[in-house]
């Protein structure tokens, strides 16, 4: 019996399945094998695949952003709107065939976003190109919903199939530590009460996925998704804005019924109208965790014109790769004035995490 056949039998089963309390290990257990399955025959499609025009896609600003949704909802016409792209835009499904890049330029920023061909029902099982679509959204810093105000509903769908792919919007990564060894079976420690796992389930979802030998650090109340997270290892943990467009075309009782109903938060637009658009770049902007530091060469004065653009969190070391990676090896040392250190001038190594409007001094060797 081959994967896919595998694949259809476990589903079959767990369709006919009721979930109660008294086979909730049985269905963790067969959703388990179920995950490994396609993890497995993904990989092998991965593989196989050719690389497709229009679906390979270059970073080439300070973030990326996802324009997701169903065809025809007004992605490409937000792309123009927002960017300096000339995206197809039509009445009709499947206008935008390929990916369409476009740069936002916004507060020194730049930002790359990418409209992409209309998501629909089962496009993580390959349907409609779906496989190729959401790969280019597992490497975006954030995800757009284009979601159309006379289908609203239509969230979750793209919500599932964005999850199905591995991809958890707005999800944080679980707080659980694997450490794979080499014997001694599978010892569990658990800084909280685990209300959702047993310890038994724990060691068998493990043992479906091939880990024998393992101590186990879990530091917050999982559940068994996020268990198989962690296992798997290749999530996506990417934020998202939602956007209902065609607000124009509604009043305001309209609008505020398909609020009351709505199971997210979302900014109302009109890309006809440019209704919340200027607002629309601010969310983007905040949502991206931006940066600006000014440098300040050695013996001269402080760039306050062209300021650097980078991440929260981010360190010197991370600097230094931007510039260029030999200025990592040449580094002596850095001088912050700043936020981020007790005096101005103080002197930093390479982990040392930078915050806005930091000024940065590199002195090398």
């Amino acid at each position: 019996m081959g994967v896919p056949e595998k694949i259809k039998k476990l589903e079959d089963e767990l369709g006919k399945t009721k979930i109660n309390k008294s086979t909730e290990h049985h269905v963790g257990l067969l959703k388990a094998k179920l995950a490994k399955l396609r993890n497995q025959q993904d990989e092998v499609r991965t593989k196989h695949t050719t690389r497709s025009t229009g679906y390979e896609v270059k970073k080439t600003a300070d973030a990326t952003i996802a324009l997701i949704g169903l065809p025809n909802v007004g992605k490409s016409s937000l792309l123009n709107k927002l960017t300096n792209a000339n995206s197809k835009v039509g009445s009709y499904q499947f206008t935008t065939l390929t990916v369409v890049p476009g740069i936002m330029k916004y507060k020194h920023t730049s930002i790359q976003i990418l409209d992409l061909p209309g998501i629909i029902k089962g496009a993580s099982r390959g349907k409609g190109f779906g496989k190729r679509i959401l790969s280019v959204v597992r490497n975006a810093d954030l995800i757009i919903f284009m979601i159309d105000i006379f289908n609203s509903n239509i969230f979750q769908l793209l919500y599932d199939e964005l999850y199905e792919i591995g991809i958890r919007p707005n999800g944080i990564p679980p707080n659980i530590v694997i450490e794979k060894t080499q014997s001694g079976g599978t010892e569990i420690h658990s800084d909280v009460t685990l209300t959702h796992l047993s310890n038994k389930f724990v060691k068998d979802i493990l043992r479906i996925h091939g880990i024998h030998h393992a101590r186990i650090n879990i530091k917050e109340d999982i559940n068994y998704d996020q268990l198989l997270d962690v296992i798997l290892g290749n999530r996506k943990y990417v934020p998202y804005i939602t956007l209902l467009n065609k607000i124009d075309l509604v009043n305001s009782k309209f609008l505020s019924t398909v609020k009351s109903q709505s199971i997210t938060s979302f900014i109302p637009i009109s890309t006809n109208t440019n209704k919340n658009i200027t607002l629309l770049k601010n969310k983007i902007y905040n949502m991206l965790n931006f940066v600006q530091i000014y440098m300040k060469p050695q013996g001269k004065q402080t760039d306050y014109e062209e300021p650097m653009i980078i991440r929260k969190g981010d360190k010197i070391v991370d600097v230094c790769n931007k510039i260029h990676r030999s200025l990592k090896t040449d580094f002596r040392y850095a001088k912050i004035s700043g936020k981020s250190v007790k005096f101005n001038g103080q002197k930093v190594g390479l982990n040392h995490v930078l915050m806005d409007k930091d000024i940065l001094t590199f002195v090398t060797k």
